[in-house]
């Protein structure tokens, strides 16, 4: 009995083909939108924490100053970290495998006749290791180089001001500084934010704060914990021996923070997740309006086979029989986009993914959920037609013109 249903409603859609798609063409758009809307997002999150990630594995970030949050909330002032914090931080904190105090500043360098504003940073020989980068070519600068004007630049500075010819030996002006290129880093790529990692030049930090930034500061201390370690203890290790180091009291805020890179990226991934959702939700909305099509082409399908359904009901046919056989159509026209909904949405948003360069994370509940979604828009909004058609009078339906 519900094989042929289906089989007198596949008739029915193929009947009048291109009403049927047109009905259809609601539930196609629905699914389609929010399979791409919630795959481009789930994309979206994966790329935010794998950006956030290459920031450094195991990374604790500690910066002066503490967090207000809230409307309205700023970074309260509080004095910069000493070379002797760090080196506290180095000696006394258990689970820390290397500690590098940093600074950072916008300049100018220029070789010959090219000019490249960038990013040079003033760091210790740890550096590298906290931030997992690699030296391509040439070294990184020695401990008892500290003083000196020595630097280590990133590939696109490299691309920028040298082209394809190699830096090593070269003596670039870093501001008002000639500074001896040592080594290149390897390429990393851009971070969350759109950063590009490898726009930079590595100074010794002593050599940093005497000549470029002129004041012995450390804004910023970056440390990497062991591998196995809990990364929890030791930024509440670090949070202790700073907060007494600078004596800040029992129960007072600190005025610095630390940040694990891992709770960011966790942060920045909770809100793509909800922006996801949302769209995801807004999405769906089409969904109810592809059923209201459904329900209105139906409807006139009951208007224009009311002396078919007036005959059936005279012959002896059930007012149920009538009733599943208008819902099982609706549930097919439902069921037929829902497919070519998951087909238009999948290619969709691998097309965009592909545009956006965000990973393609297809999410497979999502997608059922989607084509079931799109069967119970079906039987919702079918049942109002189907039950009209049921109740009809076969007397009444045989007259009908």
């Amino acid at each position: 009995m519900i094989w042929l249903t289906v089989v007198m409603a596949l008739r029915e859609v193929r009947r009048n083909a291109l009403r049927s798609f047109l009905t259809m063409l609601g539930i196609v758009i629905g699914v389609g939108a929010v399979i791409t809307m919630v795959t481009i997002g789930k994309g979206a999150t994966a790329k935010v924490q794998q950006d956030v990630s290459s920031l450094g594995e195991n990374l604790l970030m500690v910066r002066p100053g503490a967090d207000r949050h809230g409307p309205g909330g700023v970074r309260a002032s509080a004095p910069s970290f000493e070379q002797a914090d760090v080196e506290a931080i180095r000696r006394e904190v258990p689970g820390v495998e290397a500690v590098s105090g940093s600074a950072s500043k916008s300049v100018t360098l220029i070789y010959g006749n090219t000019n490249w504003t960038t990013t040079v940073t003033g760091a210790e020989p740890d550096y590298l290791n906290v931030k997992d980068r690699e030296l391509a070519e040439g070294r990184l600068f020695l401990p008892q180089e500290q003083g000196q004007a020595v630097c280590v630049i990133g590939d696109t500075v490299k691309k920028e001001v040298f082209g394809a010819q190699s830096p090593l030996g070269e003596r670039v002006r870093v501001g008002r500084v000639s500074c001896l290129v040592i080594g290149v880093l390897v390429a990393k790529g851009q971070a969350a934010m759109g950063m590009d990692q490898d726009d930079l030049v590595l100074m010794p930090l002593v050599a940093f704060q005497r000549r470029i930034a002129g004041s012995k500061d450390i804004p910023s201390i970056e440390l990497k914990a062991k591998a196995g370690q809990n990364v929890a203890v030791v930024e509440s290790t670090v949070e202790a021996l700073l907060a007494e180091r600078r004596r800040i009291a029992p129960g007072e805020e600190n005025n610095f923070n630390v940040r694990n890179v891992q709770e960011i990226a966790d942060a920045m991934g909770a809100v793509t997740t909800t922006l996801t959702g949302l769209l995801g939700g807004i999405a769906a909305v089409s969904l109810l309006v592809g059923g209201i099509g459904i329900m209105n082409i139906m409807l006139v399908s009951v208007t224009e086979r009311t002396r078919e359904i007036g005959t059936r009901l005279a012959i002896g046919a059930l007012a149920n029989e009538v009733m599943l056989q208008f819902l099982v159509e609706a549930i097919v026209l439902s069921l037929l986009g829902g497919m070519i909904g998951i087909g238009f949405g999948l290619g969709l948003s691998y097309l965009a993914a592909q545009a956006l360069g965000v990973p393609f994370v297809v999410a497979p509940d999502v997608v059922v959920g989607a084509f079931a979604f799109s069967a119970m828009v079906g039987i919702v909004f079918g049942y109002l037609p189907a039950r009209k058609a049921a109740r009809l009078n076969p007397i009444e339906a045989l007259r009908h013109e």
